[in-house]
């Protein structure tokens, strides 16, 4: 009886003196691959395909100053398009993950071979391969060997692009673990003399369309707030032609949007 109640307090012994685990550690996936592996599998066959939406943007300006316009922002896969002010005016944008096409009057302008880095990680992800969401996200030098837990107000999140808490300077994308939607991203959006990273928040995530939808954005630079997005009068499922979202053809096709009463 002895012998046993020395075995039982040594195993108690070595038991206490194993490293503990954190619940936020638990269940968390091997690296930032299986994240994505992840958010495809949940979302992959209901995910929605089109989205529009109006967006009321606020720009502080470097003087301090604020300038707020309206959006008017449609989605079809991995193509962004936003019309800024009066769609009639044919001026706006078009994203994809790697190019940037500018219009103005109608035609285009500009390109810029620089897509927007949110479009694989908000919508590609859940409708495309994983091995064409990873390519498009190799130009941002994110981490993707690297991932770990944390707790982020008040949810179980998974951070990729860097296995420590203290990593706030390295590109990452946040992860809420049970929804598989991004809530956060830290990366440069734009340069500076010191390459900082940007913090960019997805907030006020509501269900559409068989996914989910940040109603609001904010950019943040320095912890100052330097562009904040709020949407409103989303739709999904709307039927879009493909050459609504070509560049070239940007007044070929009947806006969807109608102002009230019209």
């Amino acid at each position: 009886m002895r012998a046993l109640r020395l075995v039982v307090l040594a195993v108690g012994l070595l038991a206490a003196c194993q490293p503990q685990v954190s619940p936020l550690a638990r269940g968390t996936p091997q690296d930032g691959l299986a994240v994505l592996a992840r958010m495809h599998a949940r979302y992959s066959d209901s995910w929605y395909q089109t989205l529009t939406f109006l967006q009321r943007t606020t720009q502080r300006r470097p003087d301090g100053t604020e300038q707020v316009s309206t959006w008017y922002e449609a989605l079809s896969g991995p193509r962004l398009r936003i019309d800024v002010g009066n769609p009639g005016d044919g001026n706006g944008a078009l994203y994809t993950a790697d190019s940037m096409y500018v219009v103005r009057g109608g035609r285009v302008v500009r390109t810029v071979a620089e897509g927007n880095p949110f479009l694989p990680l908000i919508s590609g992800v859940y409708l495309q391969p994983l091995d064409v969401t990873v390519r498009q996200l190799s130009p941002y030098k994110m981490n993707l060997a690297a991932v770990y837990a944390r707790d982020w107000e008040g949810r179980r999140t998974f951070v990729i692009g860097t296995a420590s808490p203290a990593d706030s300077t390295s590109p990452q994308v946040w992860v809420d673990a049970d929804r598989l939607i991004v809530t956060r991203f830290l990366m440069p959006l734009f340069p500076s003399p010191d390459g900082r990273s940007q913090d960019v928040r997805l907030e006020n995530n509501v269900e559409v369309g068989g996914g989910w939808l940040a109603t609001r954005v904010r950019i943040l630079d320095r912890g100052v707030p330097v562009q904040v997005e709020e949407y409103s009068d989303w739709r999904t499922g709307v039927a879009l032609p493909v050459s609504f979202f070509q560049a070239e053809r940007w007044t070929q096709d009947p806006h969807w949007y109608r102002a009230p009463g019209g």
